[in-house]
Order: structure tokens, then C-alpha cells, then sequence
């Protein structure tokens, strides 16, 4: 899917970013034509989010005043990767891999989570034993080879593919990061002989160490071709119904965006594709908000995603996990935990109150949506206290039902504990607000990072009504509620780029003596990135690579991030510069530094940036109404107390909010509780401050 700088959205006027969720689907409209900014909700269709995806540009169209035809640009987030992986959905695939290791999937780490378990739960694994063949081959960790690879075994390979009707295939061979050769035949052959069967190659998925990290990866994207490939071909056809016939790139769980084509091949690049979005709001607005330290939050309808902003910088990982699978590929940093606005709240036999991970979804969704739902969930503990509107949800899109959400709330919650419908619903949030604590806690102490230098940014549907209690707890000073919260994630995709990553393991100690080492590895991870954007059609002057590097102390068995800029043929000084910042780091994550001691360079890695034209967002103008809408009585701290509600979009410079009071806009309520005061800030966002100890 080709794309030039200069053309991309350049003749249509309309930009449309969506982020699907698992309970609605959020977008953000930039309409070239004014410079305005809009935001749309619509709820999610589980069983084909392009639907949802669809009906919602249509739905936003007619709301703001633009026709499907108009639309030249689609950035789309979404969470079909990783829904198919939760809910093993996935494809029938078989491993091929060098004769001896077929069961490295099943060994992996040797790990155990529960240290005292006489039961622990074994880790998962993607493919059965009876789906994972050997060849004979063999590489040697320096390249070379030790044994040449057998034709006839590779064919007997794939005659029992055949024979078990797999749907998707994944080659990993022990040492084919330090070369490929033999991967690449088995990959041309597989074509030559089976070209409808998908074949995920590790050299080009995550070409580096570490073989049972390498295997897992690379078998997850073999799982997910087919499941991706669906769901890109139903939107594909519905690419032009109506006229709607955009540019489309999805975007990938380091933050960028990437073209159908390659999303359709490398799918496990999609894992963090939706929650990405919000760290790259933060991102933006960290310098926006002139808050350089922020920790961001997003509290949807089934989850809530932390992400830390330190010196401006959004966190990058190399290696993540999900659901106990390892995924070696650069991925947003992100802590997810399942506490949402439909998060279930439950009381067990022995009287315990737990909220969550179980999540009433979309479908029926809680009580309060009138849509079947009989448990309470957390969006009905907010409706029982009064702060949420029941006739103004979404903006007055959907009424709430309060008698059915009380009737639940007492025969579920407050019947079992002995407690009032208010009582409960207190409870509920008590219980929730701690979880949401301990995840931001979480992320912030093991970099060895302070609370209380971080402003919280609170954004997602559910944020804006837990934010200041959250923060209290933790010893936050300081929250963020930005403009239109609840569809942030979706603002973050609208300014994305293009960005690939390539990645090579070198295995080089930090020291001048490898310099012309680095410098040829660089070289070619460089002419790599640079063909990459090419292909994508990415003018000269909008390309920009940079180099990171992945390091250790001699005899350590996990490695640091370092980013070493956009250097070309590295020398003496800048290889000096990198490996001070090494130290430095260690020593801010882990409390100490050894500068005299060995340190290796075990991967080095390319970011290929892409920059696409970014909207001139023009500055939002209050309403012409009175800031306060009214009065609503609202329970807290065990009583019933008469609050104001103010109205986001209609709040001047010189209000000032003083808690408790309610804040009010289209598709997201904000709590200001006792003892904070707010006020407008940088980017019309709302800034809170505690104002007692």
C-alpha cells in the first residue's frame, strides 16, 4: 500500500483516526477544511468490528458535516490480534525447525509464577507436539554451517503438513539470527511448492538470540496470518461502499502505523495496536501540557492501560508478553490490568467483594444499558452514586437505567454484604481504585521512578471518575484530564507515522576495537530501514532513522534499551556517549552502575520513521453558555451531598473548579473530589491539584 508524503490526505480534506475497543469504538475526525477536531463514539460490533468501524465513520459523517468520499486517510487501532490470542481463536499452524528442537516451545524458561504451587499451570503452548517437525540442518552460532540442509527432509516435512491441514506454517532454525540461509531456502520452497500456505520466517520476524523468545514470536504470527488476513479482507471489501475509499495503515504496537500489506504478513506487529494510541497522545501531549513527566492511564469499558512518560519520551520495550506468550518485537511499554467501566462486581461465598477481570463487554454490557445485563459492574456503582447522568451518557446518546442498576446493585452486592445499594456501590469503587493504585504504583517503582514527579493523565470513557481518588491514594499531587478523554487513544493515532523496526544481534563488546563491526551492522540495518520507506513510498525528506541498542554487563542475562540517535558510522566518541548512558540508566533502574566492568552490545536495532503531514488542529473556542450546568446529589464519604456540574466545553480561563464537583462533556464524566481544585490549563486541558496534604 504505497504512500507519499506529500499526497497522503493532501487532496482529500478529511482524516479519520479509530481505535476499536472492546465495548465501543472511538474515533477522532480532523476536518481540513476548518481545522477543527472532532470526536465520535459508536458501539463495537465484536463479530465484525468493521461494522462498528463503518457505521461509525457514516454515524460521524452525518454528525459533523462530511461525505464518506471526502475521507482520504484511515489510521486504524485495533485489538483483533490480540482479542484472537485471549480468546485462542487462532489458526491451525506447524513449526518446522533444526532436528533436536522441536520441543523449545514446551521447555521455554523453566519459570515458574507461583514459586510455592505443587501445581503450577503450564505455560501455553500455540502448536502440539504433533504439529512441529525437525529438518536436518544445522547453523553455528557464528554463522557458519555445521550441517547442510536436507532437501528431503524439508519434503517430508511438508507432506505432513499436509496431512494435518494446517492453515499457516513457522520456521525458526537454532542460529538463523546469526544467518538465514537456510531458513530462506525452507521459505522458498514452502512457496514453490504450497503458495496459498502462509509462512512466517523468525529471520524476518525477530531475527535475534534467544531461540525459545524467537520460536514464540515468530509462532505467533503464524497463528494470527489467517485471523488477520480475514478481518483486513472484510474491510478491504468494504472499502468503497459509499464512496469510502481511504489510504489505510493500521497501527502497530510500537506506536507507528504500517500498510495493510504488511500487517497482513507480520500481524503479531498489531498486539498493542489499539492501547498504542494512548501512549502516543501522551507523548504529544507531554509537551502540550509543558509536563514532561506524565503517567498515562486509560480507563476503557474492559481495561485499564498504564504507560509512563519520562522526560518527554514514551517508554519502548523490546520484549513483552501476552497472556504468559513472550513477544519479542519493540512494543509501547504498557501495563494493562482488567479493571474497566464494565469490569463485574461479584461477592464470593465467603463474603469477599472482588471487581473484575471479568468484564460485561459490549454485549450485554452492565446494567445500566438496559441491554440484558443483570451483574453490577463499575459504570453502575458511578450511576448509584450520581456521578454519572442517566440522561446524559454519552452526551444524551443513551439513557441509563437507574432502577434496574439499583435493583441489581442491592440483590448482587448490597443483599450479600449487608450493605445499602450506596454502600455498596462505594465499596465497588474502593475496591477498584486500590487495583488501579497498585498497577500505576507497579509501573512507576520497578524503574525506580517517584509518584509524586509524575502528573497523572487520565483519559479513556471510565478515567475522568476515578483519576483524583486514584491519585490521592498514591500520593499524586497533580491529575490531567484532557480534552475529550474518551476518545484520546484515537486522537494519539491521528498524529502517528510510519514506523518500522529492524533489528540485528551483534554480540560486540562496547569498545573501539569493534567499531568497524558496528559500523557494517549498522550500515545494513540502515540500507534495510531505508528500502523499507521507499517501498512505502515515503519522500527523502520525510524519512528519519535511528539507532538503538540493546546492553548488558558482561554475564548478565537481560539487556537495557539505549537509544544512540540517528547515527550513520559510529566512532570512538558517540560509542562512548552510548555506553555512559548505559550506566546511567542501569543505575536509575536498578540503584547501581559498574563503569569499570565489560559492557556488550547484544542487538542493535533501526527505527524507521516515516513522518506523515499532521494536521493543523485549530484552537477550540468555549461555549457561549453558563460554565455550570446546575446541581446533582452525589454519594461520598457515606453521604449524600449536593455537588455542581460544570460543563467542559462552556468552562472559562478564570473558573475555578474546588472539589467535590462534576465535570461534565460528550463521552466522559470527570470527579473532582474533596480537596482538589481545577482550572484550565495548556491545550484547554483541565488541571487538578490537591490542595490539602
Amino acid at each position: 500500500m504505497a504512500a507519499t508524503g506529500d499526497g497522503i490526505g493532501a487532496v482529500k480534506p478529511i482524516r479519520v483516526a479509530v481505535d476499536i475497543g472492546g465495548t465501543f469504538t472511538d474515533l477522532q475526525v480532523f476536518d481540513g477544511r476548518s481545522g477543527a477536531v472532532h470526536a465520535w463514539k459508536t458501539p463495537t460490533t465484536p463479530d465484525d468490528p468493521s461494522v462498528g468501524l463503518l457505521r461509525g465513520v457514516t454515524e460521524a459523517g452525518e454528525r459533523f458535516g462530511f461525505a464518506l468520499d471526502e475521507v482520504g486517510l484511515l489510521l486504524h487501532g485495533t485489538t483483533i490480534a490480540t482479542n484472537a490470542v485471549l480468546e485462542r481463536k487462532l489458526a491451525r499452524a506447524a513449526l518446522i525447525t533444526t532436528a533436536g528442537f522441536e520441543d523449545v516451545l514446551e521447555i521455554n524458561r523453566h519459570v515458574r509464577r507461583d514459586i510455592y504451587g505443587l501445581a503450577p499451570d503450564p505455560n501455553p503452548v500455540l502448536v502440539p507436539r504433533d504439529a512441529r517437525f525437525g529438518v536436518v540442518e544445522r547453523m553455528r552460532a557464528d554463522g557458519s554451517v555445521e550441517t547442510a540442509l536436507d532437501g528431503a527432509s524439508v519434503a517430508d516435512c511438508l507432506a505432513r503438513i499436509a496431512a494435518i491441514g494446517a492453515e499457516s506454517v513457522a520456521v525458526t532454525l537454532i542460529n538463523s539470527f546469526a544467518n538465514a540461509a537456510h531458513e530462506r531456502e525452507i521459505g522458498a520452497m514452502i512457496a514453490a511448492a504450497r503458495p496459498d500456505l502462509p509462512v512466517s520466517l523468525s529471520c524476518e520476524i525477530s531475527p535475534e538470540i534467544r531461540e525459545y523468545e524467537r520460536s514464540s514470536t515468530t509462532v505467533l504470527n503464524a497463528v494470527l496470518v489467517p485471523v488477520v488476513k480475514a478481518y483486513l479482507d472484510r474491510l478491504e471489501k468494504r472499502l468503497g461502499e459509499g464512496g469510502f475509499a481511504p489510504l489505510v495503515f493500521l497501527v502497530q504496537s510500537n506506536g507507528g502505523v504500517c500498510s495493510l500489506g504488511l500487517a497482513a504478513e507480520q500481524p503479531a506487529r498489531l498486539l498493542l495496536s489499539g492501547p498504542s494510541g494512548g501512549a502516543l497522545a501522551a507523548g504529544r501531549l507531554a509537551h502540550l501540557l509543558a509536563r514532561p513527566n506524565l503517567v498515562a492511564v486509560d480507563m476503557g469499558g474492559t481495561s485499564f492501560d498504564v504507560s509512563v512518560v519520562q522526560g518527554g519520551r514514551v517508554s519502548v520495550i523490546t520484549q513483552g508478553e501476552i497472556d504468559r506468550l513472550p513477544v519479542r518485537l519493540p512494543m509501547v511499554e504498557m501495563r494493562t490490568i482488567g479493571a474497566g467501566g464494565g469490569s463485574i462486581a461479584a461477592v464470593d461465598s465467603g463474603g469477599r467483594l472482588s471487581v473484575g477481570p471479568r468484564s460485561a463487554g459490549a454485549k450485554p454490557g452492565p446494567v445500566a444499558y438496559g441491554r440484558g445485563g443483570v451483574e453490577p459492574t463499575v459504570t453502575d456503582a458511578n450511576l448509584v452514586l450520581g456521578r454519572l447522568d442517566p440522561d446524559f451518557f454519552l452526551g444524551g446518546m443513551m439513557t441509563l437505567d437507574m432502577p434496574a442498576t439499583r435493583a441489581a446493585m442491592d440483590a448482587r452486592v448490597g443483599g450479600a454484604l449487608g450493605l445499602s445499594a450506596e454502600a455498596a456501590a462505594e465499596g465497588i469503587l474502593t475496591v477498584t481504585n486500590a487495583g488501579l493504585g497498585a498497577a500505576i504504583r507497579l509501573s512507576l517503582f520497578e524503574k525506580g521512578l517517584d509518584p509524586r514527579d509524575f502528573c497523572l493523565l487520565s483519559f479513556g470513557g471510565a478515567g475522568g471518575l476515578h483519576a483524583t481518588d486514584v491519585a490521592a491514594e498514591i500520593g499524586m499531587r497533580e491529575v490531567a484530564f484532557p480534552r475529550e478523554p474518551g476518545t484520546l487513544s484515537a486522537y494519539g493515532i491521528l498524529f502517528s507515522d510510519l514506523v518500522q523496526d529492524f533489528s540485528r544481534s551483534v554480540m560486540l563488546r562496547a569498545e573501539a576495537a569493534a567499531l568497524p563491526k558496528l559500523a557494517e551492522a549498522i550500515a545494513a540495518l540502515r540500507g534495510l530501514a531505508d528500502a523499507r520507506l521507499a517501498a512505502d513510498g515515503v519522500a527523502a525528506d520525510a524519512r528519519r532513522i535511528e539507532i538503538a541498542a540493546d546492553m548488558r554487563y558482561q554475564g548478565q542475562a537481560f539487556e537495557l534499551l539505549i537509544p544512540w540517535g540517528e547515527v550513520a558510522v559510529p566512532d570512538a566518541t558517540s560509542l562512548a556517549a552510548l555506553e555512559a548512558d548505559f550506566h546511567a540508566t542501569h543505575k536509575q533502574r536498578f540503584s547501581y552502575a559498574n563503569p569499570g566492568d565489560v559492557v556488550e552490545i547484544v542487538t542493535l536495532r533501526a527505527i524507521a520513521v516515516g513522518t506523515l503531514p499532521k494536521p493543523e488542529v485549530g484552537e477550540p473556542v468555549p461555549a457561549a453558555r453558563p460554565s455550570v450546568k446546575g446541581r446533582r446529589r452525589v454519594f461520598a464519604n457515606g453521604a449524600w451531598a449536593e455537588v455542581d456540574v460544570w460543563d467542559r466545553e462552556a468552562i472559562k480561563d478564570s473558573d475555578a473548579i474546588t472539589g467535590p464537583a462534576l465535570i461534565e462533556e460528550a463521552f466522559a464524566t470527570h470527579w473532582i473530589a474533596a480537596g482538589w481544585r481545577a482550572a484550565l490549563g495548556p491545550a484547554r486541558a483541565i488541571i487538578a491539584t490537591r490542595s490539602t496534604p
